[in-house]
């Protein structure tokens, strides 16, 4: 490091080195606040769109709640302008239920099957697949539900998927399965209280 005997020394250093590195140093904190206020306005701009969709989405089922499927077009607009949030799937979870009250049940697969492409919350993955499951299931087409159970891996559905599996097991004549299915069930941490019952049934 250099040492500098007198004031007038240092000053004129000090002078030396902001004609060299002064235009630098101010470039960066122009580019460094201009980052800062940047990125804060991102996040405000963030902030207050989702709060704008949080809005939108409950005025959306709140109609949903109060016309059922009358208002199955206001739920359709909002999650067509909201497909980039997750509100549009729960939205679309939402009106898939009313249209399948109302006997519209190809319309409420078809909500399923996108709110099950477009969500990326892995919570509500495999929520969705129950539900497209179980409305293929009702809809009479075994093979495709249970082809859809079988993607759903986590630990904690285990019970509800292999009664489910039962359930359509024995629609299609097969008891065997669906006692398999039921007795398998009924080992899982999520296991219903209905088994037994179910079992019962079959043992008749």
């Amino acid at each position: 490091m250099e040492l500098y005997d007198t004031e007038e020394q240092q000053v004129e250093a000090i002078k030396d080195w902001w004609k060299e590195n002064g235009k630098a140093v101010m470039l960066g904190a122009v580019i460094g606040l201009g980052g800062l206020f940047g990125w804060r306005y991102y996040q405000d701009s963030v902030t207050e769109a989702k709060e704008a969709a949080s809005e939108a989405y409950s005025q959306a089922i709140l109609s949903l709640s109060s016309k059922g499927i009358d208002a199955s077009g206001d739920v359709q607009s909002f999650i067509d302008g909201n497909k980039d949030t997750e509100y549009s799937v729960l939205a679309a979870m939402q009106l898939a239920k009313a249209q399948i009250e109302a006997g519209h049940l190809d319309e409420a697969l078809a909500q399923l099957e996108w709110a099950k492409g477009t969500t990326k919350d892995a919570a509500l993955k495999p929520i969705i697949t129950f539900r497209v499951a179980r409305l293929q299931a009702e809809q009479g087409d075994f093979d495709a539900a249970l082809t859809e159970l079988s993607n759903i891996k986590e630990e904690s559905w285990a019970g509800r998927v292999a009664e489910l599996r039962g359930d359509i097991s024995l629609r299609k004549g097969d008891s065997a399965a669906a006692y398999a299915a039921y007795t398998e069930a009924q080992q899982a941490s999520d296991a219903s209280q209905t088994l037994q019952i179910k079992l019962d049934d079959l043992a008749k």
